[in-house]
């Protein structure tokens, strides 16, 4: 057990170490929004010192009405004591107009600062590897940084503000009660202390369960989603399994709110204790000075004045107190944005770049040796495979599920790289090359293409938003009849302006196989001489399949074109055909070889037949 002092100096420590956020903080704030902080600053000072004014006031109003009273009413003292009302009236009108305009300057400030957190938020999360998706503390990273960029280095910028108008209020009044005893001020401030280790506690402890909980909370919003997003919709009615996840999250949230509880009696009872040790130094101190009013050693004047400063000075003595331990565990929680925001992408070209010109690919993409096991796994998704890519060369790449065929296109893109081996472009590993230049001269259609609610036309146009405008309509046009999207759009009254997706007003919803042929029209729009498709027909009848096929032999011409798929009829198109099983590439060759060969390919093409006659 550690000693009283070596603990509490420990915590201390630890209280002024998070507070290093703070400048970041206000940096980021000033950054955002100069004038409002400057005007903001301007009014806190000011509101600050106005209390201080009222109390001199009330001390001469309460003195001018005695002497009033005591003159039956006399114009001559009567008028100064109406004056002095009016002097009370104004300062009052002044602090209300002045908290309404700080109101309207914090609204302002706090709107543009929540803007500009989750615009960093935003390009943090797409320029992270794709690999921070493969851990779930990952996702706590991020949970907590979206939670906590709503309100939090706001409510810190506040509570600053808070901090300094009280404070200002608080000097003033201890000065005002240092000519009736210089003890007084000492006495509120060790008043203070309990409450002080009170709140401090109560953010640490706070903290830590946030973090904890972090997951609990996270499950929550999954089971919330299940039950009233539109991805689950059909599955939860079919099933009938939204009592199951009902209960799931009536069972997570109470744990949740149990623990949230526990927290708050703890805090409870230690903030009652702590507050009587303020309650006895007010009461000591006010039984003092009325027995020297009673004596007459002070007027009236003087014990309305000492009252006013010293319940003021108590009250905001013991918000500055609360304002600390919000300010305290802001700056916690606050760690969770920044240490999320200081992520570093590790996919990074070497210090040696090589630039990658506008020339031609000549030598094609080479895989040599290549292992890989994803972060967080214990089997290896690519073991020593080779192949080669050449440009005017379609290639299929088929197998089971796990085989592998998908993360070859990852390593192709470079969302990760290769554990062991090398894979080159024209010679070159792509290591050596800039990532957003070696993207740049690829497209993609992945298995789960994303569904963007937007019109049909952007839904294309996003495969390059880099192209001139002038010609991005005829070229989107191209793009759908390549991919068969062309047929699509001409059911819909407003054709390539249409709003895909239900999510917003006039949205059109579409089949599985009408979006797989936006995504492939998309990727056919970025005309890359490298095009990779993850199971582009999987949701396409075999009519639409063979037409499409012809199509693309056209579109790939001079290209290295890459098709992953299950489906031995799309895997005929290519010129050549890699067969993928435990990460290693089993066979290769054209149809016609493989089947010659009478291996798995040859044995699956024959499965394939029989069950189709």
């Amino acid at each position: 057990m550690l000693p009283a002092a070596t603990y509490v100096s420990a915590r201390l420590r630890r209280f002024l170490a998070q507070l290093r956020h703070l400048p970041r903080t206000f940096a980021l704030v000033w950054s955002v929004s100069r004038g409002l902080t400057v005007l903001w600053f301007v009014l806190l000072i000011v509101q600050g010192l106005l209390p201080t004014v009222t109390v001199f006031l009330t001390r001469a109003i309460v003195n001018a009405l005695v002497a009033a009273i005591k003159s039956g009413g006399t114009w001559t003292y009567v008028r100064p004591t109406l004056f002095l009302a009016i002097a009370i009236a104004a300062v009052l009108l002044a602090r209300e107009l002045l908290a309404g305009i700080t109101n309207w300057v914090r609204t302002a400030q706090s709107l543009k600062v929540r803007d500009h957190i989750a615009s960093l938020i935003q390009r943090k999360s797409v320029q992270v590897d794709l690999a921070f998706y493969d851990f779930p503390e990952s996702y706590d990273h991020l949970h907590r940084a979206r939670i906590e960029a709503n309100y939090r280095p706001v409510q810190l910028i506040e509570d600053l503000g808070t901090l300094l108008q009280n404070g200002i209020t608080v000097v003033a009044m201890m000065a005002v009660l240092i000519p009736f005893s210089i003890l007084l001020p000492f006495a509120i401030l060790i008043s203070t202390i309990p409450a002080l280790y009170v709140v401090v506690q109560a953010g640490m402890r706070r903290h830590e369960w946030d973090r904890r909980a972090t997951m609990d909370e996270r499950k929550a919003y999954y089971y919330d989603a299940v039950l009233t997003e539109s991805q689950s919709a059909a599955e939860v009615r079919l099933f009938g399994i939204a009592d199951y996840f009902l209960n799931a999250f009536d069972r997570t949230r109470r744990k949740l709110r149990a623990e949230q509880m526990a927290l708050a009696r703890k805090q409870t009872v230690a903030e009652l204790l702590a507050g009587l040790t303020a309650v006895l130094v007010i009461g000591a101190a006010m039984a003092w000075m009325t027995w020297r009013a009673i004596l007459g050693r002070i007027s009236l004047g003087d014990l309305a004045l000492f009252y006013q400063a010293l319940s003021q000075s108590m009250s905001l003595t013991q918000t500055l107190l609360g304002k600390v331990g919000e300010l305290y565990q802001n700056a916690l929680f606050l760690g969770n944005l920044y240490e999320f925001l200081d992520l570093k992408p590790t996919l990074q070209a070497s210090a040696s770049a090589i630039p990658i010109d506008t020339r031609p690919i000549t030598r094609g993409i080479r895989f040599q040796n290549v292992s890989f096991q994803y972060p967080g796994t214990h089997v290896p998704a690519l073991r020593d495979l080779t192949l080669e890519l050449r440009p005017g060369e379609i290639v299929s790449i088929v197998g089971p599920n796990g085989a592998g065929k998908s993360t070859i296109l990852k390593l192709l893109c470079r969302f990760y790289d290769p554990d062991d081996g090398s894979i080159t472009l024209d010679g070159v590993p792509l290591r050596e090359l800039p990532v957003e230049q070696l993207r740049r001269r690829i497209s993609v259609t992945f298995q789960s293409p994303v569904h963007f609610n937007d019109t049909a036309s952007r839904n294309i146009e996003f495969g390059d938003l880099l192209k001139p405008e002038a010609h991005a309509l005829e070229e989107v046009r191209t793009a759908a009849k390549m991919s068969g999207a062309e047929d699509v759009f001409r059911k819909f009254p407003s054709g390539y302006e249409t709003q895909l997706g239900r999510q917003f007003d006039t949205g059109v919803e579409m089949s599985l196989g009408e979006w797989q042929k936006v995504a492939l029209a998309r990727a056919f729009y970025r005309n890359a001489e490298i095009i990779l498709l993850d199971e582009p027909t999987s949701a396409m009848d075999p009519w639409e399949e063979s037409a499409w096929a012809e199509r693309f032999r056209v579109f790939a011409r001079n290209r290295i074109a890459v098709v992953i798929t299950h489906r031995l009829t799309t895997a005929r198109v290519a010129d050549k055909i890699f067969v993928v099983a435990d990460g290693q590439v089993i066979e290769s060759g054209t149809h016609e070889d493989l089947l010659s060969a009478g291996g798995e390919y040859a044995r699956a093409w024959t499965q394939h037949a029989t069950s189709n006659q």
